[in-house]
């Protein structure tokens, strides 16, 4: 069916407010001011629709064409929220196509109205995965109130809880972590009174204490085997300092950190003398999605916080055997600090295999406190560096996760106020090309600006998870 059919099932010139606007008697050749801004981006042709605000207005209106078809009418007093409907029957005919819109506004500088230069959205064929799965929790330093682990249905607008600490808000939930994108293999810690790490494994809930198994290490930053048998964890001490005078408030180190491998079969944990070494610190382990390769970040240890700012990581990896749980005797560099000039973290690598994604900080292993932190690149196949300069800004971006078609990137960023940290999603094309990234879509555009918590390690997912809550809750917190 081709572009003009859609006229019959759309409603052509279909206005979608009370009061239907005219239309206005002003152009103006510039692009109008949107929030969140969509303009000349690209989306995955399943995503939910891209409502937006226009700041000033009393009455805005969007005319959504392509090709010089036209395709949808929306108005609105200030905001301007597209039926989910029509939004999905008008992007399902658009695919690898552009979508023009026109955004006309009225208020007191234009009673009549004035029209802007239209702007594009490209819309890709490439579908992203249905669910991502992140931690809310207040932008606070010291302590925390009420925290958790929430999944979101990327097609829609719909938001669930996974778990949260509701029970016992002095406990932390964190670093949760899924094997192979599967919503029925995860895992995540608890830290607190009745804490531990807890898996969920195919309708199973158990839980671990990574403590009390081999070297009787805790579990930080998790990584789990894609084949789903093993989860890579990195055990950090972390403290954090804070500064009363500067830009900079706080800051995160470790004062040690090592890789230990649990293996889900035995319930026990698996060592390497190399990775427990003084001398070196090792952490955030990754795994190729063939799971051969075990990717991770080292440093030759500090003084600190003395020699915090001498503290940069390189990127490395070592090879996997899944059979026995070995890891094999080359270890690569792939990203040397020492010659890099910066501090690299969060290692991922793309299902397809081809390209590293990295946060890269000025120093140390936690840039999310660190303005200068970007996303970086590497192509595994020469080790070329790509050009990331499209996804970053001059506030952290940090944390990210690959789409499972390796064709959209998730991530945190704190560009909107340099305060909070919510979700971007960029699209990187078949030819390599990364494209302008797009906040995650939200029913209104204002939830943005007006939800006061920051979104922690966004991960996709496919699927919605169905954690049992009531077992859970009487696993790790028990009523006394």
């Amino acid at each position: 069916m081709n572009i003009k059919c859609l006229i019959g099932m759309i409603s052509m010139g279909l206005s979608l407010s009370c009061t239907e606007l005219k239309d206005a008697q002003n152009t103006d050749d510039s692009y109008p001011a949107i929030f969140p801004d969509y303009t000349f981006t690209a989306v995955p042709c399943n995503i939910a629709p891209l409502n937006f605000e226009v700041e000033n207005a009393e009455n805005v209106r969007a005319d959504f064409s392509s090709e010089n078809t036209h395709l949808l009418t929306v108005t609105g007093k200030r905001e301007i929220c597209i039926p989910e409907d029509k939004w999905h029957a008008m992007l399902e005919k658009l695919k690898d196509k552009d979508l023009q819109v026109a955004v006309s506004v009225w208020n007191a500088s234009h009673p009549k109205g004035v029209k802007y230069k239209p702007f594009t959205i490209r819309i890709a064929s490439d579908a992203i995965d249905g669910w991502i799965a992140y931690r809310l929790i207040e932008p606070g330093y010291e302590g925390w109130n009420a925290m958790g682990i929430y999944q979101r249905n990327l097609t829609s607008f719909e938001e669930k809880e996974i778990m949260t600490n509701r029970a016992d808000k002095g406990s932390c939930l964190n670093c949760h972590s899924f094997a192979a994108y599967s919503p029925d293999r995860m895992m995540l810690h608890v830290r607190g009174k009745n804490g531990g790490t807890a898996l969920w494994m195919n309708g199973k809930l158990s839980k671990v204490a990574l403590n009390q198994i081999g070297p009787k290490k805790n579990g930080s930053y998790p990584m789990w085997h894609p084949a789903g048998r093993y989860i890579a964890f990195s055990s950090n001490e972390t403290k954090q300092s804070f500064y009363s005078e500067g830009e900079k408030q706080i800051e995160v180190y470790d004062l040690q950190s090592d890789l230990i491998i649990y293996d889900t079969q035995t319930g026990k944990v698996l060592s390497d003398s190399r990775f427990m070494e003084s001398s070196h610190w090792e952490t955030f382990p990754a795994w190729s999605m063939d799971g051969k390769w075990l990717y991770y970040c080292s440093a030759l240890a500090r003084q600190i916080p003395a020699g915090l700012k001498q503290l940069k990581y390189s990127l490395c990896r070592v090879g996997f055997d899944g059979a026995t749980g070995m890891l094999g005797e080359r270890i690569d560099t792939l990203y040397n600090a020492e010659r890099g000039g910066g501090s690299a973290s969060y290692p991922r690598i793309s299902p397809d295999g081809q390209y590293l994604l990295y946060t890269k900080a000025a120093f140390g292993t936690f840039p999310i406190h660190h303005q200068e932190s970007d996303l970086k690149m590497l192509r595994l196949m020469d080790g070329t560096e790509m050009d990331t300069a499209i996804l970053n800004s001059g506030e952290a971006d940090s944390y990210h996760a690959w789409s499972s078609n390796s064709r959209w990137i998730l991530f945190s960023s704190r560009r909107i106020d340099g305060r909070y940290t919510r979700i971007f999603i960029a699209w990187m094309d078949a030819q390599g090309k990364l494209h302008k990234p797009f906040l995650l879509p939200q029913r209104s555009p204002e939830h943005n600006v007006l939800r006061m918590k920051s979104y922690n390690i966004p991960e996709f997912i496919k699927g919605e998870v169905c954690l049992p809550k009531g077992e859970m809750n009487s696993s790790f917190f028990p009523k006394d």
